[in-house]
């Protein structure tokens, strides 16, 4: 028997609960408790592991002020155009780093620069040191 992989939006939807819970610093445990479960079952559902129910999407969505369709922005979509147009997709590269601890205490550390000119250099200084990195043999 073979392992079943997460469905793509399941583990986006995982992603954004993810990303809003460290928004907030608030821990597994916790958010598990306002739900009434396990941090392991908070972690499945962080994981795209275990889908999350419509429910409890609203549920979870009411724990982390947000409206329930914060958690699909920007999310896959299907193959199928309404009425004959398409959306391109959105890059999922954002959500994914701001899904994480250092991506969202980068984006909470640069938002506080005010200084306009010193945000650009340190877009052009990080560009560089990914633009060496990339070049640099492993």
């Amino acid at each position: 028997m073979s392992a079943k992989t997460p469905d793509p939006v399941d583990k986006y939807v995982g992603s954004r609960v993810r990303m809003r819970r460290i928004m907030l610093s608030m821990s597994q445990e916790k958010l598990g408790d306002a739900l009434g479960l396990t941090f392991q079952q908070v972690q499945k559902y962080e994981k795209g592991t275990n889908r999350i129910g419509a429910s409890r999407l609203h549920q979870i969505a009411d724990v982390l002020q947000v409206p329930v369709s914060f958690m699909f922005e920007g999310g896959p979509t299907g193959s199928v155009a309404l009425n004959g147009f398409d959306e391109s997709p959105s890059p999922t590269y954002v959500s994914d780093f701001l899904a994480t601890s250092e991506g969202l205490a980068l984006t909470r550390a640069f938002t506080k620069i005010s200084d306009a000119k010193l945000r650009r250099s340190i877009v052009d200084l990080v560009e560089q040191i990914a633009n060496n990195t990339a070049l640099a043999p492993s």
